[in-house]
């Protein structure tokens, strides 16, 4: 198991391009003054030494050795021992609309990335909780089982977008059902299902799960994301933005549904809040997670990370040594060779 502890010096990297697009600048701003010293078999003649392709090599040694004290400065660990460790939590399952109507931008900077930027934060305030994902349209997709790996968890967040999902509708009742499936594996008594959608539901299921959710001791809380005004629904295509219409060409507006989204929650044992503030919501949540009665639970994590830079800088001091030892003179068997007709252009 690789974990990378400074993962935001990855961005040195993106110097690597600006560095090789200045070198190959200086290179032709050095051919254009060598054209106005002498021609170029004038210059071959005066410097019968110069190698071509040395400082070429010289400055790719120079662009890996920078590769790799950035990567050095990452991190890098390796898990080198798994061991069963107890914890204290929740189960958590976070299901997610991602329905067209989630891009409507009445909450910023969208509906979808308010639902993902709720999730992140609450995200890093949990300590052994254990999370899963159910992003869902017109049917639910499993995404991300329980966890307690919460690294790997905001990777699957940030690829839930608008478009994972090609059936287009709301079904909150076969998200709903798909969370009490994954309830099913669990032994914790504390089990709660967090809804985040503008409550438009097409299918008309979600009151008639609420007996089973009951009967499992899943509580729904709900989190709703949108305005009662209603706007219109972005679709870009072709580089530009048109608002959404239906079948007779008429502009779709979309509304939050707040009433539902209130009903889900109270017949849930749970509470509906009002996704426009993420900050009040993350308050709320919190405080609801402190009350509840956490049970423990046993998970297999990575232990015993050892540090991994070592090796990256020494192959960094490695590079620079050789690089000590490449001259811009060109080698004698290189020029025995004759690799570029020098020998044939001179004599003439």
């Amino acid at each position: 198991m690789i974990h990378l502890e400074e993962k935001i010096y990855f961005y040195l990297l993106l110097l690597i391009p600006v560095f090789w697009i200045g070198y190959l600048g200086v290179q032709f701003w050095k051919a254009k003054a060598v054209r106005h010293f002498a021609d170029k078999i004038t210059f071959s003649r005066l410097a019968t030494e110069r190698s071509l392709f040395k400082p070429w090599v010289k400055f790719a040694f120079f662009a890996l050795v920078f590769i790799f004290i950035v990567i050095g400065l990452v991190n890098p660990k390796i898990g080198t021992k798994l061991e069963t460790v107890k914890r204290e939590g929740v189960d958590i399952v976070f299901a997610i609309d991602v329905s067209k109507s989630m891009l409507a931008e009445d909450v910023k900077p969208s509906r979808i990335e308010k639902a993902k930027r709720i999730i992140s934060e609450l995200i890093e305030l949990l300590h052994g909780d254990r999370i899963a994902f159910i992003p869902y349209a017109a049917q639910a997709y499993p995404q991300l089982p329980l966890t307690s790996d919460y690294s790997a968890a905001k990777i699957f967040l940030e690829a839930i977008n608008t478009d994972m999902l090609s059936s287009q509708g709301t079904a909150i009742g076969e998200a709903i059902q798909t969370a009490i499936n994954y309830f099913e594996d669990s032994n914790q008594s504390s089990k709660i299902l967090i809804i985040l959608s503008d409550g438009e539901d097409h299918q008309q299921g979600a009151t008639e799960m609420i007996q089973e959710v009951k009967e499992k001791g899943i509580r729904i809380f709900t989190i709703g994301l949108g305005t009662t005004q209603g706007t219109t629904i972005p679709i870009k295509e072709n580089g530009q933005t048109f608002p959404k219409r239906d079948k007779d060409g008429e502009v779709v507006i979309t509304k939050l549904n707040q009433a539902l989204l209130e009903e889900i929650a109270q017949e849930g044992d749970g509470k509906y809040f009002d996704g426009s503030n993420t900050q009040q919501v993350i308050d709320n949540l919190q405080k609801v997670l402190n009350n509840i009665e956490k049970n423990e639970y046993e998970s297999q994590v990575f232990s015993d990370y050892k540090d991994q830079f070592q090796w990256l800088l020494a192959g960094a001091f490695l590079l620079l040594v050789i690089d000590v030892f490449i001259s811009y003179k060109k080698t004698t068997w290189v020029r025995t060779l004759n690799l570029f007709n020098e020998k044939n252009k001179i004599n003439k």
